[in-house]
């Protein structure tokens, strides 16, 4: 007899084994397979709220299938005790274990609200924005100028809240003047800059910042990247052409930077101002005028006067011979590239075309006709404003 409740009680184990096993198995297939979430949502999680809360808030939006296996999983990596603070973009089909590398991993959040300080050419403006889950896309709530609009009052609120992020996005072109004015009038920014950084050194970017960043690491973070990718394109010009270091590079794309209006002309323009180095013309160009006349702070804000095409200047390329000094503007990597790379033609001349492009000519006589439309159209155009 006691045999056989001894047999009887060794099949109870191994069945209770087996089947320990298989849920174990079928656990850890429900926490690390597809998760049931159709659509992305944005998770928040505040500070100071538990593991089970957030759980049960992922279990009720229908990313995990059970709140039990979530926690559990995430105890069995050692990861309950690790949860961050922030607002996190759960993909569609996101499981659970990557749900909880999301919410440990920390850094900036993924998703919510974002604040974006842009620094263009003409003025610096503050965005504020959020990301809509369903297609990853950003939404703008609201848009100013600090210091010349009223704040508005969900920028105020949104400053207020700990999840928010912060980024500055530099618009290619800006100087250097510009874009340590812009940073300056950042609240979210600390610290004094005690120079401005030669022109040319910054990278047009996005930059992720957070509450309390140095300007000055930041300005240095930029002139990191700029010089990294003035590197690149040094390293992967074309041979023979009439550039002598970096420097020449930087100068010169920081001009084709600020007469490129269309950006499929940058190698185009590019060529123009090789072929008339090559050929010993001026570079004749506008922006350099302008750059002498301003020195980068800020924009001119009117037409150049006849008077300021003749001034001799040291960047005034009616006047001086090859490339200006310094660059005049901070140029962007299409630029770069464009310079240590530009197009085959044999054009040495360009004037706007009336479409924000240009029209380009080989010969003197072909750019007079070239001009002569472009006058054309800045009479028709003053007449229809005239009329309006």
């Amino acid at each position: 007899m006691w045999r056989g409740v001894a047999s009887n009680a060794l099949t109870f184990l191994i069945v209770g084994l087996f089947l320990a096993g298989g849920v174990i198995l079928w656990g850890r297939g429900q926490y690390e397979g597809p998760g049931p979430l159709a659509d992305a949502i944005c998770l928040q999680v505040e500070r100071g709220t538990s593991f089970r809360r957030v759980s049960r808030n992922l279990e009720s939006q229908g990313a995990v299938s059970s709140a039990s296996i979530f926690r559990v999983g995430a105890d069995y990596q050692g990861k309950t005790d690790q949860l961050k603070a922030g607002s996190y973009l759960v993909e569609p089909g996101a499981s659970m274990e990557q749900i909880v590398d999301v919410v440990t991993r920390g850094g900036a959040s993924t998703c919510g609200t974002e604040i974006v300080y842009r620094i263009g050419v003409n003025r610096l403006s503050a965005q504020v924005r959020e990301l809509d889950p369903a297609d990853n896309r950003f939404v703008e709530r609201v848009a100013f100028q600090p210091g010349v609009e009223e704040t508005p009052e969900l920028y105020t609120e949104k400053r207020a809240e700990q999840d928010t992020r912060y980024r500055v996005a530099l618009a290619e072109g800006v100087t250097s003047w510009q874009v340590v004015d812009a940073l300056r009038n950042m609240e979210v920014l600390e610290g004094d800059v005690a120079e401005i950084p030669p022109e040319g050194a910054l990278a047009p970017d996005s930059y992720e910042v957070r509450p309390g960043d140095v300007r000055a690491e930041l300005l240095a973070q930029m002139a990191e990247r700029q010089e990294a990718i003035v590197s690149e394109a040094w390293t992967s010009r074309d041979p023979d052409l009439p550039l002598e270091t970096p420097e020449d590079l930087l100068t010169l794309a920081s001009i084709i930077e600020k007469e490129t209006g269309v950006a499929e002309e940058r190698e185009t323009v590019a060529s123009v101002f090789i072929n008339r180095l090559n050929r010993g013309m001026r570079l004749q160009t506008d922006p350099t005028v302008i750059y002498g006349v301003t020195k980068g702070q800020g924009v001119l804000g009117r037409g150049l006067r006849r008077s300021e095409l003749r001034e001799a200047t040291p960047w005034n390329t009616y006047v001086i011979e090859g490339l200006p000094p310094t660059p005049i503007a901070n140029p962007g990597r299409a630029s770069l590239m464009a310079a240590g790379q530009p197009a085959d033609t044999t054009y040495v001349f360009f004037v706007a075309d009336g479409t924000g492009g240009h029209a380009f000519a080989e010969t003197l006589d072909e750019h007079n006709r070239n001009v002569a439309r472009w006058r054309e159209i800045e009479a028709e155009r003053a007449n229809q404003s005239d009329d309006g």
